[in-house]
């Protein structure tokens, strides 16, 4: 088969790596509560049970100066988080093994409709549309691992208007970037291009049209996007 046999050009999300060219996106996985202030924020309970995920289309990633306040909803919410992105394949991963997989690292942000989430769980329903709408994840550069490591520790932050909202360190996520895709491998087959956001910590809040969100990892990546 070839590009010819397509009946319209195929659309290939991708993010711009640092220091030049492009990584594609294949598909995007969210870890749920991984921040024990956050799971508490969120009425849960922070025990170290099966992580749980979520997804979002590839093409909610996006790399831009400003993201469309979408549409079905009154209570947008931010959510800061360290974005691992995938270079290599695996199924069943180890977590001694797992790093091995990593091509680089980003800081993104986990755009939610809170009200539809909140519905959704009420009825006991997938809350896909809560999560997966039009440029849902924010995403800086995606950062190579031979720029900055594999982040165990460091300050994770995001700031609306200037005005701190969410300040943690990575090191108190409770599962660590090696058992987050070692239990994700156990799920689904892993391979180049997946972007997996590891849950952000307390501090979740709403954002309304005009708002100018910046996001930090200390010595990963920084990112600043308006809601239009």
């Amino acid at each position: 088969m070839s590009d010819n046999d397509f009946v319209f050009p195929p659309a290939i999300a991708a993010l711009p790596v640092a220091g030049g060219g492009r990584f594609p996106v294949r598909r995007i996985w969210c870890v749920g509560q991984n921040y024990a202030a956050h799971t508490r924020e969120m009425g849960g309970a922070p025990e170290r049970e099966e992580p749980f995920f979520f997804a979002k289309p590839a093409d909610a990633a996006v790399h831009a100066e400003a993201v469309p306040y979408p549409p079905a909803t009154a209570d947008l919410h931010h959510e800061v988080e360290l974005v691992v992105a995938l270079g290599g394949a695996g199924r069943d991963v180890a977590p001694a093994a797992a790093l091995d997989l990593v091509y680089g690292y980003a800081v993104g942000v986990d755009l939610t409709r809170r009200d539809l989430q909140a519905a959704a769980k009420k009825a006991g329903r997938p809350w896909a549309m809560a999560k997966g709408f039009d440029a849902a994840a924010p995403c800086s550069a995606i950062v190579p691992v031979q720029r900055c490591g594999h982040p165990a520790a460091g300050r994770i932050a995001l700031a609306v208007n200037g005005t701190p909202r969410q300040q943690a360190d990575l090191a108190d996520m409770i599962w660590p970037v090696p058992e987050i895709l070692a239990h994700l491998s156990r799920l689904v087959a892993l391979a180049p291009g997946d972007l997996v956001f590891t849950g952000t910590p307390a501090g979740v809040g709403a954002l309304a049209p005009g708002d100018r969100v910046e996001a930090e990892i200390a010595g990963v990546a920084r990112l600043a996007v308006r809601v239009a």
